[in-house]
């Protein structure tokens, strides 16, 4: 007898596409307006994250959703509108991350196979949907590039965090690389030290020195293990020796406490209030820790740091632009990717 075997259904087959190689910017983020409900919406996102407040316990979900949400939401709205891009209607964290991907499409699109597009940690684009964008376009392999130069475990390591979440839920993953921080890039040192000297050139005054303001982050996290600390100190000191200037002349400081256990110090706006108090007449700050400028250093920086300096006798005060989407601050996220995608393209 003849043995008849079953012709299997016809199963849909999947559509093969060329490679293509996919590269995603992600930035920390930003509330989607500048009312309270907006605000509300993004501290809620941000402070529930157990990577940036590592105790989310009963209690601190007490405060947060018995007092933080009620009333720092109002307060933060205001500082968001004192900064806000009205013309695009969004904070200019988006504006110039949204930048930053354009101008990196550009620089490398002759690379046919390279697709490039951009996320924040919290609020939108989201990275699920920077991910879904780049996979829907036929990338097989994505680059995730967060935008801090100091690696922190409440910045970087959240980033990663949430791709994995999304990659977790996808039947076809795409390979994935992360680029590593860029705290002591020599390409990095030589942007810092070229947009420093260009803004004081076009100061009326001379800073008599300069403040390197940080992004705070609690003592215990460093204390836990978190390289944070070491390598602001690292980028500072390359920076310092880029621009032949000693200690006294080129400050550490950390800015951006939150709560009252105590954080990475020396802390930035109690710096400035002492530097002026003892006669300190003109300085100058750069944010070496930001990659685009944003509510901590337009507002915080440009803003409260400055009238802190001049109402305890300070007379010139400047913020230096962080490198933004400009040629020298594109060329170090570029020369960045170029590397991290060897291999690939």
């Amino acid at each position: 007898m003849t043995a008849v075997f079953p012709i299997e259904s016809a199963r849909p087959l999947i559509e093969a596409r060329s490679s293509r190689v996919g590269v995603l910017l992600v930035n920390l983020g930003t509330p989607d307006t500048a009312d309270t409900k907006g605000v509300r919406v993004y501290l809620k996102e941000f402070l529930s994250d157990p990577r940036v407040i590592e105790d989310q316990g009963l209690v601190w979900k007490l405060v947060l959703n018995g007092i933080i949400l009620r009333t720092r939401p109002r307060t933060k709205a205001r500082d968001y509108r004192k900064i806000w891009n009205n013309e695009t209607n969004e904070s200019p964290i988006k504006t110039i991350t949204h930048a930053q991907a354009e101008k990196l499409a550009r620089s490398i699109a002759d690379r046919d196979h390279v697709e490039v597009d951009w996320a924040m940690r919290y609020g939108n684009p989201s990275i699920r949907a920077g991910i879904d964008a780049l996979t829907a376009r036929g990338c097989d392999r994505l680059l995730v590039v967060p935008l801090y130069p100091q690696y922190s475990a409440a910045t970087s390591a959240t980033v990663c965090d949430e791709v994995f979440r999304v990659l977790s839920r996808m039947r076809a993953q795409p390979t994935l690389r992360v680029a590593p921080p860029y705290y002591d890039d020599p390409n990095y040192i030589e942007a810092l030290a070229l947009s420093i000297h260009a803004h004081l050139a076009t100061l009326s005054f001379e800073p008599e020195l300069i403040v390197a303001s940080f992004h705070g982050m609690p003592r215990s996290y460093v204390d836990k293990g978190d390289p944070y600390e070491t390598q602001c100190i690292a980028t500072i000191e390359a920076l310092r020796q880029r621009l032949g200037m000693d200690a006294s002349k080129l400050l550490l400081t950390f800015q951006s406490r939150f709560g009252n256990e105590e954080w990475l110090q020396p802390y930035t706006d109690k710096t400035i209030e002492q530097l002026a108090r003892k006669g300190v007449r003109r300085i100058a700050v750069v944010m070496p820790g930001f990659a685009a400028d944003c509510l901590e250093t337009l507002e915080e920086i440009a803003g409260e740091n400055a009238d802190i300096f001049r109402h305890r006798g300070g007379e010139e005060f400047s913020a230096i632009p962080c490198l933004n989407d400009s040629e020298i601050g594109m060329d170090v996220i570029r020369q960045l990717v170029l590397r991290e995608l060897q291999g690939w393209i």
